[in-house]
């Protein structure tokens, strides 16, 4: 297996869930001190007068200019490896390895800036974890992936540094995903180079790659898929040879096969059914 299609099979479970908001307090287990798996009591803010406040979620509610002090540190039992981290009455939630990456302790100091560029390294994760996840299911193009992204609703910046990330840890190649595709519609899927171009074209690939994936498929290769299908459609089509001939021409252009291909397949059939004219194959 290539280095590429093993880097695929280590596909990431953690996933990602919201970057910010408000949870109860049934979801959350503080792990900010030595209490950390003991059930912990519902913290009630108050203002000045003693009336009880709600905590301000969100990063848009923070302030400007000011220090703000990480008060508590929560691991949410869902969805897993998120935390919930508060600065007294706001919060906000972060994948595990960018709490890790920015070492959001309890007594840690940081500004509105700086959990801006948190958050954004938190959306980051959560686009790479969602595509880790749709890369688990079968190899993907870096288009495939780049759509499936917009669709869950992930930024456009995003989207480029997930890609890169993916394609330095060897997730996504896109030369190698279409010479793999190539080699495999051919040889087991009786498709025509003609037919797997048109395919890879649809999957995003840029021509250079497609052109050097399909260099890999040999001739002897095509042309013996084409004589398999055709050795079958001809044995299943009935009327006169002529007609037959072509009813399987045909059906092997459809496939993908080009003229030349073609061509020589039925040459190989009129020579094993002992019959002339079946070299002169024009294209429709």
């Amino acid at each position: 297996m290539s280095t590429w299609g093993q880097s695929r099979g280590k596909a990431a479970s953690r996933r990602g869930g919201s970057s910010s908001g408000q949870r109860s307090e049934e979801e959350i287990v503080d792990i900010s001190d030595e209490s950390f798996w003991e059930p912990r009591p519902r913290d009630v803010n108050r203002d000045p007068d003693g009336a009880e406040t709600e905590d301000s979620a969100g990063l848009d509610a923070f302030p400007e200019d000011v220090e703000l002090v990480i008060t508590s540190v929560m691991m949410l039992k869902r969805p897993k490896y998120r935390y919930r981290i508060s600065f007294g009455v706001y919060s906000l939630e972060v994948h595990e390895d960018v709490m890790i990456k920015y070492r959001m302790i309890k007594g840690a100091v940081f500004t509105k800036v700086d959990l801006e560029e948190i958050v954004a390294a938190d959306e980051r994760q959560q686009g790479y974890a969602d595509a880790v996840k749709y890369l688990s299911l079968k190899p993907r193009t870096t288009y495939e992936i780049a759509q499936r992204l917009g669709e869950k609703g992930w930024s456009e910046e995003t989207i480029q540094d997930v890609l890169v990330r993916l394609q330095s840890e060897g997730y996504v190649d896109d030369a190698v995903y279409a010479q793999e595709w190539a080699s495999q519609r051919v040889k087991l899927r009786g498709k025509g180079k003609l037919w797997v171009k048109h395919e890879l074209r649809q999957k995003g690939v840029s021509k250079s790659h497609i052109e050097e994936a399909l260099g890999e498929v040999s001739e002897d290769d095509e042309f013996e898929s084409a004589l398999q299908l055709g050795l079958k459609k001809w044995q299943g089509t009935t009327g006169e040879p002529l007609d037959r001939k072509r009813k399987t021409g045909a059906f092997l252009q459809r496939r993908g096969f080009s003229g030349g291909v073609v061509s020589r397949v039925m040459r190989e059939l009129g020579n094993r059914e002992q019959m002339h004219g079946m070299d002169d194959w024009d294209e429709e």
